[in-house]
């Protein structure tokens, strides 16, 4: 399938959902969207609204229900698994179950996909570990252990896993979920200037809508109604979506001007 300008996943009338004992759940049907490389593209929803759903689609750990998802234009079923880790990483909110490892040996994981299956390193696996490290800055957390790390630093390490495996494309599931505000602000601007400067397409879902108005270059915005809105901050605002979907909740209020929130007095 040809894709569009920068596109490097596309959405074709895809549904997703789940299978339970009961049957088939449908959480959203007929999405089409393009999701571009050099863009931070953040997706937004209330609790259940299939957040992690989409994502786990997306990245091929679940079937969608119906239409076809392409990744450079190539169906995303055709790919092999070690394709798949190729050329599109997944961070996901729980925390790594890791005893006795080392923050450089964690971030060298990433590599698995290249190493083969004795997953010995070379000396250009160990560069590509090395440069992921800096590159979100925490050479000085090389030798640490990764338990003994904060939260903050932690999900610093598994971005750094995640370049590591030299993947193009780069979903996160919650990033910024148990960290304190300014690690929210500094990992969500790490991950957006990873896309300005390496070029890739990073996706990921967050509760944290003032920051993602903030630093997001486009939104996904999964509304109650089962319908998806997709547009820049901006353009979302002007239109009338956010305010309707921040407002459904009568104790706040948002400024479409300066794209914040506010809290609404109880004269109002």
């Amino acid at each position: 399938m040809a894709m569009n300008n920068n596109e490097t996943v596309r959405l074709a009338d895809v549904s997703i959902g789940y299978r339970t004992r009961q049957g088939v759940r449908t959480v959203m049907q007929g999405i089409t969207a393009g999701i571009c490389q050099g863009e931070l593209t953040c997706l937004l929803g209330r609790n259940g609204a299939g957040k992690s759903t989409l994502l786990r689609t997306l990245a091929a750990f679940q079937p969608g229900l119906a239409g076809e998802i392409f990744v450079d234009g190539r169906p995303l079923q055709e790919y092999s698994a070690k394709e798949l880790a190729q050329r599109i990483g997944v961070v996901l909110t729980e925390r790594p179950d890791v005893q006795q490892m080392t923050v450089w040996q964690l971030v060298a994981m990433g590599r698995s996909p290249y190493t083969g299956f004795w997953g010995k390193l070379n000396s250009d696996d160990e560069q590509v570990v090395n440069e992921a490290v800096s590159q979100v800055g925490i050479t000085a957390l090389a030798d640490r252990l990764v338990t003994t790390l904060s939260d903050g630093e932690r999900q610093k390490v598994m971005i750094a896993k995640a370049l590591a495996q030299q993947t193009g494309i780069i979903y996160l599931d919650e990033p910024t979920a148990f960290l304190d505000y300014p690690s929210k602000v500094d990992t969500l601007l790490l991950l957006r200037r990873i896309c300005r400067e390496q070029q890739k397409t990073v996706f990921l879902s967050t509760h944290d809508l003032e920051l993602a108005l903030q630093v997001a270059d486009r939104l996904w915005l999964m509304q109650t109604d089962g319908s998806l809105a997709i547009g820049t901050p901006r353009e979302l605002a002007d239109s009338g979506v956010l305010t309707r979907f921040i407002e459904e909740d009568s104790g706040v209020a948002f400024d479409v001007a300066t794209l914040s929130i506010r809290i609404k007095k109880g004269t109002e």
